[in-house]
């Protein structure tokens, strides 16, 4: 039950008005796009102030917060690097506030700490994480990152002596790194954030211990805030790949000789398709959806003055080629059908060896091979167990359990089912339903649900504290694998794709009322919650359908679909979205537009809106002005909130302390909506 609250803060209208393909389209929120502005500041003051009024005040945040502490915070490990027998990776103890970086000699060896990032005395926030090693290990480059942004700074240690060199990459984005293989020079391609020219797109080669100033461009993709320019790291050769993001996505492919003054060869131009390349020795391997839109690996024979020859090593299938991974002997091919993963193993030449055992219930990915060695990482979950990583030698299918993230949920008590429900238009899609098995089974329960419906990401089982903690207290957890996603290949995606959108938000509010049309629960006790895209989803479901949600939570959205593509980075989401530039999709951005959709006076669902300053890719405007916009409008006594925070993006790196207190404000919310309790 919503606790009785003061008026929300006021938000002057100060309407800017467009003709947008003849349409005038009105922000009253323009304003608030100016994120440094005085008045923004003291904007987002006040929406804190207002926040944390109603956070601090729900009954029982205290054991919701020991609750999740004892969820949380466990050990855990991630981004691994293997060379030669040196293992790098991320390590985070109990009760650190950020992981650090350690290494073992061996695989049975003592775990040695490299970098801590409490001893650079910048803050809890500040994040490290391995990005390179060397081919003898005795090199190590990582990323440093403050709070959730995108961007980093990137250093090199001398691992022996835990010694950092002089060549670090100022803040930026880096988009590609290969050391050489005598240790002594680096290949890289970096977009500083304060560069002079920053859409100048080109790879450089460095000597260690010399000035950048003095680097050799190795290669120009040109001057263009449409370009992408990524490095692809070999043996004996870099591979360039060039993005231009124009009415569509174009592909080029460059092959460089590493060290070797000379020019480097087009092998690929103009693609439309996708393009992911694997450097061998005397090999190129690629990812495509050329003619095989749920994906295939080649080997690619190049020519000249003509694009390349693709010979089919794994064929396509049926199901939804995820990722790949190659070591020293053998291919390893995820895929997802029906969001169930499997990990195939192949040889060099595509011969089928065999697959990952993995159970149905489970999502099974490979998280880190090397060319050069024979085995790889990999990550396997479920609803009620938490990330396990294992090390895996595909030539005896030996697996070796590395690290277990917390502690399962207990099997007995808590159960999944998958089922079908018809959408709008006649399709069946599958739903997953998990909770305690006497709320599986049969009555009127609170509902939580989330999907994300775009990208042709699939939702597979996967672990959450913050759903445990809900289906703890008897919630039902309910994951729709709407249309956007790739569950069924890629036509499962497509339909939902662009001018298609529609689609997936349909399947995702059948879903709703098919939750409570069969009786499982009410919309007074159903609340929706998603992140990014997912946000978006979320965002879309609550303006179209407002009285079918008790509680929506929203977290680093896009939810002004008009002017997105006005902000940093968004130029790669063209193919899925559109824009408004052009008219066909205007139409349809602005027929679910949620920033455009609110309607005065309509009794919204309560709703807390979560992002920060340091998002780079949904950018926070996007919370700000929905904020502002719903908190006019809305005609229920349900509260409208902010959880805002200057450090927060879109990456997961916050310390350890504000991921507590994050998490338990969000489920505090729902909770006390719900009328939950533990």
């Amino acid at each position: 039950m919503s606790q009785l609250m003061d008026p929300p803060p006021f938000s002057p209208v100060e309407p800017v008005t467009e003709v947008l393909h003849g349409v005038p389209v009105t922000d009253p929120y323009r304003w608030l796009e100016n994120q440094n502005s005085p008045e923004t500041r003291t904007w987002i003051e006040d929406q804190t102030r207002y926040a944390r009024a109603y956070l601090d005040g729900i009954p029982g945040r205290e054991d919701i917060r020991n609750r999740v502490r004892k969820l949380l915070d466990v050990e855990s490990c991630d981004s691994f690097l293997k060379t030669r027998n040196r293992y790098f990776f991320r390590k985070r103890l109990r009760g650190c506030e950020q992981p650090s970086i350690y290494f073992r000699d061996g695989a049975d060896g003592k775990d040695q700490l490299l970098v801590d990032p409490s001893t650079r005395e910048t803050g809890d926030y500040t994040s490290v994480r391995p990005l390179r090693a060397s081919s003898d290990g005795s090199l190590l480059l990582y990323e440093i990152k403050q709070g959730g942004e995108r961007m980093g700074t990137f250093e090199i240690l001398d691992v022996a002596n835990r010694r950092r060199l002089s060549d670090s990459l100022p803040r930026g984005y880096l988009r590609g790194f290969a050391f050489a293989q005598d240790g002594k020079s680096f290949c890289y391609v970096h977009e500083a954030a304060d560069s002079q020219r920053p859409f100048y797109r080109a790879a450089y080669h460095h000597n260690l211990g010399t000035a950048f100033e003095t680097d050799r461009e190795i290669f120009c993709a040109g001057e263009d805030d449409r370009l992408r320019l990524i490095l692809v790291s070999g043996p004996r050769q870099l591979g360039l790949l060039v993005y231009r993001f124009l009415e569509r996505t174009y592909t080029d492919f460059y092959l460089y000789g590493m060290g070797i003054s000379r020019v480097p060869i087009r092998i690929l131009q103009n693609a439309d398709y996708h393009f992911f390349p694997v450097l061998l020795a005397g090999r190129i391997l690629a990812a495509v959806n050329h003619d095989a839109p749920n994906g295939r690996i080649v080997e690619v024979q190049a020519r000249k003055n003509q694009n390349p020859l693709f010979f089919d090593l794994i064929p396509q299938t049926g199901r939804s080629l995820r990722n790949c991974s190659l070591t020293r002997s053998h291919i390893l091919v995820s895929y997802v059908h029906g969001a169930q993963s499997r990990v195939q193993i192949f040889d060099l030449f595509g011969k089928y060896l065999g697959q990952i055992p993995c159970d149905l219930d489970e999502t099974v990915r490979l998280i880190a091979a090397n060319p050069d060695e024979d085995e790889i990482f990999f990550e396997r979950e479920s609803f009620t167990e938490p990330i396990e990583v294992h090390r895996f030698s595909p030539a005896s299918f030996e697996s070796t359990l590395w690290a277990r993230h917390g502690v399962p949920l207990r099997g007995g008590d808590y159960a999944h089912s998958s089922v079908h429900y018809i959408s709008d238009d006649g399709t069946a899609v599958p739903i997953f339903l998990f909770g305690r098995r006497e709320a599986l089974a049969a009555g009127l329960h609170p509902v939580v649900m989330t999907s994300y419906g775009g990208y042709g990401i699939p939702m597979t089982p996967q672990f959450s504290v913050f759903v445990s903690v809900l289906v703890e207290m008897g919630c039902l957890f309910a994951l729709p694998n709407i249309r956007g996603g790739s569950e069924f290949g890629a036509e499962w995606h497509h339909a939902a794709k662009r001018r298609n959108r529609q689609v997936a938000f349909d399947d995702f509010l059948a879903a709703a009322e098919w939750l409570v049309k069969t009786g499982r629960t009410r919309p007074e006790s159903l609340a929706i919650f998603g992140g990014s895209n997912a946000g978006l989803l979320v965002g879309v479901a609550m303006t179209q359908r407002p009285d079918l949600f008790r509680a929506v939570l929203c977290v680093a959205p896009l939810l002004d679909m008009l002017r997105y593509h006005c902000f940093e980075g968004t130029q790669a989401w063209k193919e899925e979205f559109g824009t408004a530039d052009e008219a066909g999709d205007f139409e349809t951005l602005a027929s679910y537009s949620p920033y455009h959709a609110v309607r005065d006076r309509t009794a919204y669902p309560a709703t807390m809106i979560v992002s920060g300053d340091a998002d780079q890719n949904c950018n926070p405007l996007h919370a700000r002005k929905m904020i502002a916009r719903l908190q006019a409008a809305n005609g229920s006594e349900h509260p409208v909130l902010l959880d805002y925070s200057k450090l927060r993006g879109h990456s997961p790196v916050l310390p350890f302390s504000k991921r507590l207190g994050s998490l338990t404000d969000r489920l505090a919310f729902l909770c006390h909506e719900l009328e939950l309790t533990l």
